[in-house]
C-alpha cells in the first residue's frame, strides 16, 4: 500500500518540494496556509470574500502533470489599464469555481481534474483569515503583506480570529504516514498551519513522525542568522506537546558569488547545520544545493528521494 504524507506549506518552498514528491510512489496531500492578502490575492480577497488562492495556484502547478504551456497560463498576469490588471489568471480560475461549487476545496478539487494532479490539494480553512506580527520593536502588523514589507524582525504571529479547520485536512493527517513541515517563509507560510488549534490537537494524536525540510537561506526579518537547530526550536513553540521528530537540511557548499550575490541583494545567507544543538532529533543531510538560472533552489529530486527512503523504512 502506498505512504501517504501530509504536506504543510505555502509559496515557492512548497511548491519545489512538491515538484520532487510528485515522481515518487506516495500519495500526497498538500495543506496550503490561505493568509496571503497582497496584490492580486488581496483584491480577490476583498472582492468576492474567498480564502486566499496565490499559494494554492502555485501549488496546483507544482502537482499538475500538464502541458508547460498550461503552466504558463495560470501564472500568466494580465498587463492592462482595467481591473484585470495584475492578476494571474489561475486566480481568477480559482475564485470562479470557488463561486460555482460554493467552496474554495471543491473549486481547486475541480480544476485540478483538469490538470491531472499527482496529488490533494486543501487550503487549511474556508475562511477569510488575517495574519496578525507583533514585532520585536513592539509594533502589531496585521495582514501577511504588511507584515513582509515591515522592516523588522518577527516576534510571534497569530491570527485575528480562530480559524475552522477544513474537514477534509482532519482526515488527512489522520491518515497520513508522514507529517512534513516544508520549507519556505517560517512565519508568513508555515506557522500559519500551525496557528490552528483543531491542527495542533490533531497533531498530537498521531504518532506519524513530524518531518522539517530545512531552509537552505535565511530570511529577512523572518530568520536572519538563524541556524537549523533554530528554525525548528521556532516550529517546535507552536507545535503542541509533540515536537519535530526529523529534518532534512543542506550539507552542499553554496559557490561564493550566489552566496555573496543573496547576501548583497537580498540580505541572506546559508542556513547553518548545526548538528550538535539538535539533540535527539535525526538529521538527514545531503547536498541539495541547486542553481537554475543563477537562482539558488533545493534539487527537489534529491530531497524527495531521502523522504521517500526515509519513509519506506519507517
Amino acid at each position: 500500500m502506498r505512504k501517504k504524507v501530509v504536506v504543510f506549506g505555502g509559496g515557492t518552498g512548497m511548491s519545489s518540494l512538491l515538484k520532487g514528491l510528485k515522481e515518487f510512489p506516495i500519495d500526497i496531500t498538500a495543506v496550503v496556509s490561505v493568509c496571503d492578502d497582497g496584490r492580486s490575492t488581496g483584491r480577490l480577497r476583498e472582492e468576492f470574500h474567498v480564502p486566499a488562492m496565490g499559494d494554492i495556484r502555485q501549488v496546483l502547478v507544482s502537482l499538475s502533470e500538464t502541458e508547460p504551456l498550461v503552466e504558463k497560463l495560470l501564472n500568466y498576469r494580465f498587463k492592462s489599464n482595467s481591473d484585470l490588471n495584475g492578476h494571474p489568471v489561475g486566480n481568477l480560475l480559482l475564485t470562479a469555481l470557488s463561486n460555482m461549487t460554493g467552496n474554495m476545496s471543491s473549486g481547486v478539487e475541480a480544476l485540478g481534474k483538469v490538470l491531472n494532479l499527482k496529488g490533494h490539494i486543501l487550503p487549511l480553512t474556508e475562511d477569510e483569515v488575517t495574519l496578525v506580527a507583533k514585532m520585536e520593536d513592539g509594533k502589531v502588523i496585521e495582514g501577511e503583506h504588511n507584515i513582509t514589507e515591515y522592516n523588522g524582525k518577527i516576534k510571534e504571529v497569530y491570527y485575528k480570529e480562530e480559524p475552522v479547520l477544513n474537514d477534509l485536512v482532519e482526515e488527512a493527517i489522520k491518515e497520513a504516514d508522514l507529517i512534513i513541515l516544508s520549507m519556505g517563509s517560517l512565519y508568513s507560510s508555515i506557522i500559519p498551519n500551525l496557528l490552528c488549534k483543531d491542527v495542533i490537537k490533531l497533531i498530537d494524536n498521531s504518532k506519524v513522525p513530524i518531518m522539517y525540510t530545512c531552509n537552505l537561506m535565511t530570511q529577512p526579518g523572518e530568520t536572519d542568522d538563524l541556524t537549523v537547530s533554530e528554525h525548528v526550536n521556532i516550529l517546535n513553540r507552536y507545535l503542541g506537546k509533540r515536537k519535530v521528530n526529523v529534518v532534512l537540511a543542506n550539507e552542499g557548499l553554496i559557490k561564493e558569488s550566489i552566496r555573496k550575490k543573496y547576501e548583497t541583494l537580498e540580505q541572506k545567507d546559508p542556513v547553518k547545520l548545526d548538528r550538535e544543538n539538535l539533540g535527539d532529533i535525526e538529521v538527514i543531510s545531503n547536498d541539495y544545493v541547486k542553481i537554475e538560472n543563477e537562482l539558488l533552489r533545493h534539487d527537489a529530486i534529491l530531497l524527495s528521494l531521502d523522504i521517500f527512503k526515509y519513509l519506506i523504512t519507517k
